[in-house]
């Protein structure tokens, strides 16, 4: 572990469309010096391979290695845990991350995760992460909204968690995909308490 943190960030992504707003958070949280436990759904993964260029191998290890690489991480900075890896320090009250990224956050996650239903390690992880009482931020990224998706995040937000939609501004006049991406990203570290300057703050 970086000495720098006491404790990881733990990022998922999930199937939802916008594979870029994860992947980016993910390159800005290597490149601050923070120690990240990532998780990958299935769908995620097929997202990541058909909407970016990565094509990312199946195995946690072998994804490890090949984002850290690109990355340029430190060794040991990043951790990639499988779905049902229940032995990974994020399954634990025990051991929780200083905060939690589901970034994108589809449908499912966030009913899986208002409901309590613990089916897989995202579940889990956020289901610590909101019981530990620390900072859990769900990027959802499907639309329109159901009701039923509005009480949902209704309860999480009761719970705790901050409800974080993708929707990116245009003050700053992007010129490219990559910087609405990033007025998103800038967003989501600002409540992680992560220094970055990806953008001008309004009014500075």
């Amino acid at each position: 572990m970086n000495s720098k943190t006491p404790r990881p960030i733990a990022l998922a992504m999930t199937g939802a469309s916008g594979a870029d707003y994860g992947l980016r958070t993910l390159e800005c949280l290597l490149a601050a010096g923070e120690d990240v436990y990532l998780m990958l759904s299935s769908p995620a993964l097929l997202v990541i391979n058909t909407e970016t260029d990565l094509k990312l191998p199946a195995q946690p290890k072998a994804i490890e290695a090949y984002l850290t690489q690109r990355y340029a991480a430190q060794a040991g900075q990043l951790q990639v845990f499988g779905q049902q890896q229940w032995t990974a320090p994020v399954a634990s009250g025990s051991y929780p991350p200083r905060a939690m990224l589901i970034c994108p956050c589809t449908n499912g996650t966030l009913a899986g995760i208002s409901a309590g239903l613990s089916r897989n390690l995202i579940e889990r992880a956020a289901d610590v992460v909101l019981k530990e009482q620390r900072k859990l931020i769900l990027v959802h990224r499907e639309t329109p909204l159901s009701m039923i998706q509005l009480e949902n995040m209704l309860r999480l937000a009761r719970a705790g968690a901050v409800i974080m939609p993708a929707n990116p501004g245009f003050y700053h006049r992007p010129q490219s995909v990559a910087e609405v991406v990033d007025f998103m990203v800038a967003r989501i570290l600002d409540h992680l308490d992560v220094e970055h300057d990806l953008l001008p703050r309004w009014g500075a």
